[in-house]
């Protein structure tokens, strides 16, 4: 790894990036960023940074590893707690490459939670069950291993980042992935018409990149953001928690357009919302509706239009 001086902005996106939910590595001497390996685990705070020493070995083979015939994720029995409180009570899921899986369900029902245990949130206890992801179990993976696999959430509610300009923000957690693939970083200038690749997809202005993260910016703008940094950290399963919600009409044809750009074969998407509209953009293959922690009901994308007209009491009959 080579050493690059430490800086304010530099720092500062490290502590935005663990406080996003997204996560990085990096390196820090007294004369830079090498030597011990820091690391910033999940959604919470700076003090989450830990160290860890430098291994000569590359862990990064896990792809190279991975069952290429098993599902891209498989949930298997999963039963999770948080403060003693059961969320999760031996869920099942199965997610297959290209396929698009909604979740529904009542407030409470443990939608956010499975979204958050997938990528690792500390948070949770996982007292049952196991999560594979391209075969292998992930169980004992921290945050940002899961986010270099393959795994991106993006969050019902953005937070705002004052001082780290959406341009570090998103060089910083690209040439994180990067490093973890033992790719070559890209400098500012690469990286500035990559980026204006992505923003493209999402009809994003440009001008976005120069101010901070998510700070002042509309809802719709914020669900944009989160769509971009999926379609630029190129993850192959994406989790979105409730991407739809409070958007007005153009700004959800925006993000499902894209969403849908974003699909290929090789890559599923799990679309968590309460409402039909968004899967009127973005077709499921598969809805499942979520009751106390337990997948309840799986069916095609006629179930949502079921559920919009029936609400979910149809359901105990």
């Amino acid at each position: 790894m080579r050493s690059i001086k430490s800086s304010p902005i530099l720092i500062a996106s490290l502590i935005a990036l663990s406080q996003h939910g997204l996560v990085t590595s990096f390196s820090l001497n007294q004369n830079g960023l090498s030597n011990s390996r820091y690391t910033t685990i999940g959604s919470g705070s700076p003090t989450l940074l830990r160290a860890e020493e430098e291994s000569d070995e590359s862990s990064n083979s896990s792809d190279s590893d991975s069952d290429s015939t098993a599902p891209l994720l498989e949930v298997k029995d999963l039963s999770v707690s948080i403060n003693n409180n059961d969320i999760l009570k031996k869920l099942n899921l199965k997610v297959n490459k290209g396929e698009v899986h909604a979740i529904m369900g009542t407030n409470g029902s443990g939608k956010s939670t499975l979204s958050k245990v997938l990528v690792g949130h500390p948070a949770y206890a996982v007292n049952g069950g196991d999560i594979l992801f391209k075969g292998s179990s992930i169980l004992e993976l921290e945050p940002e291993e899961r986010s270099h696999l393959g795994i991106f959430l993006a969050f019902q509610y953005p937070v705002e980042i004052p001082g780290v300009s959406n341009e570090d923000f998103l060089r910083l957690a690209y040439n994180s992935k990067q490093g973890y693939l033992g790719k070559e970083e890209v400098d500012p200038l690469t990286f500035l018409g990559l980026v204006n690749e992505k923003l493209k997809m999402v009809s994003m202005n440009p001008a976005f990149l120069a101010r901070n993260v998510n700070e002042g910016f509309s809802g719709g703008e914020k669900k944009r953001n989160e769509i971009l940094q999926m379609v630029l950290l190129d993850p192959d399963l994406s989790i979105l928690d409730e991407t739809d919600s409070g958007l007005d009409i153009d700004a959800l044809k925006t993000i499902s357009n894209g969403i849908n750009a974003f699909m290929k074969e090789d890559k599923s998407v799990i679309l968590i919302t309460h409402y039909q509209r968004l899967l009127d953009y973005v077709v499921p293959n598969f809805v499942h509706v979520m009751q106390d922690g337990k997948i309840i009901k799986t069916g095609s994308a006629d179930l949502a239009k079921e559920l919009e007209a029936k609400g979910y009491e149809f359901l105990k009959s």
